[in-house]
């Protein structure tokens, strides 16, 4: 029992290490996708969504349905179709810790 406390630690920060792994991969990854959707995730461009900020089981969702087919998007079905499912992970992870814009609305 004495030992629980170290071990609960270490199981712990094992799990920050490897959300930094795949924070730094997809970090890494998202390269191609600055080109839309811009260098941290928050796109100037209103074609493009941002993605900054926004949920880790969303976007796994959505480039998981871009793979699939299920959603339709000629450019976006064409880069999923190259991802592995722990390249989507990784990506999801980078732009879900990314900051997003606060836009408040003009009236």
């Amino acid at each position: 029992m004495k030992y629980l406390p170290i071990i609960i630690l270490t199981s712990l920060l094992s799990n920050f290490a490897i959300a930094d792994e795949s924070f730094n991969r997809g970090k890494e990854q998202s390269v191609t996708c600055s080109a839309c959707h811009g260098a941290d995730g928050n796109s100037n461009n209103k074609m493009y969504p941002r993605l900054a900020g926004q949920y880790k089981n969303y976007l796994i969702h959505s480039l998981k349905a871009y793979k699939s087919g299920s959603r339709q998007n000629a450019i976006m079905n064409g880069f999923a179709a190259g991802l592995s499912d722990q390249d989507i992970i990784d990506l999801s992870t980078y732009y879900s810790k990314q900051k997003g814009l606060n836009i408040i609305p003009k009236n």
